[in-house]
């Protein structure tokens, strides 16, 4: 049995105060949920959230350099996440990959980072209205899929969280229907099948993100495959969040 995992992102939101305000509330709002829940803040508001001590509520960087060190300005690297008490690492967020010009083989290497590090990466992968219009989706992600986990061994592979997010539906308020997210990530959870076994791909928790609110989590986390949500504007708001975490 997979456990639910919903994980806000906040992008760049969110003073170090702000975010220390809306995690205290969250932390009593959430307390009795019996999902994993995870909060991405951005770098300067972490340490001030780690050292509230919270228990509930697990604590997730945006992004993050693959080497230990070295002369990479404005880069983290993995160990100086885990100083401050981060466990969770979004990996190849399509804003990462869209504006950034992160492409399949850099997040493959952050992957590894993550997992030689300790850190959990929340791998994102995803098309264009574009590329779902050409009936390109499934071969896209497939092969996102494969070049992500590309060196990944299959013990550490089972601890990857990997969110589907439809770029057309990333900050958009448009949705994919359940129907067609379930679609998209069982055909995700067949290509680790086919990487790793069935019994590594089924414990695999693979979550949906674009537009994520309270009003339609319930029927995203309806279906079989999906088992969280990576939520954007929503996660901004301490009642939204809480409304998606108990789903």
């Amino acid at each position: 049995m997979r456990t639910p995992i919903i994980a806000g992102n906040w992008k760049m939101h969110k003073t170090m105060p702000e975010a220390v305000e809306v995690c205290r509330r969250l932390e009593e709002m959430v307390e009795d949920s019996a999902v994993d829940v995870v909060v991405c803040a951005p770098f300067t508001a972490l340490s001030a959230l780690s050292a509230l001590g919270l228990t509930k509520l697990k604590l997730g960087a945006q992004n993050m350099h693959f080497a230990d060190e070295g002369a990479f300005t404005g880069e983290i690297a993995p160990g100086m996440l885990i100083d401050v008490g981060v466990q969770y690492v979004i990996v190849g967020h399509s804003e990462r990959r869209e504006i950034f010009g992160e492409t399949d083989e850099l997040v493959n290497k952050k992957v590894r980072a993550a997992i030689t590090h300790g850190l959990t990466p929340i791998l994102c992968v995803g098309e264009t209205l574009d590329q779902r219009k050409e009936g390109k989706t499934e071969t896209l992600v497939q092969g996102q899929i494969r070049k992500a986990f590309a060196g990944v061994a299959p013990e550490a592979a089972s601890e990857v969280v990997v969110a589907y997010e439809p770029i057309w539906a990333i900050g958009t308020g448009e949705t994919a229907t359940a129907e067609q997210a379930e679609e998209v990530i069982a055909t995700i959870r067949a290509t680790l099948s086919e990487l790793y076994g069935t019994e590594i791909a089924e414990a695999i928790r693979i979550q949906y993100g674009g537009s994520v609110k309270p009003a339609n989590i319930s029927e995203l986390m309806a279906k079989p495959n999906i088992d969280g949500a990576l939520v954007g504007g929503a996660s901004l708001k301490p009642e939204d969040f809480s409304a998606i975490v108990k789903f």
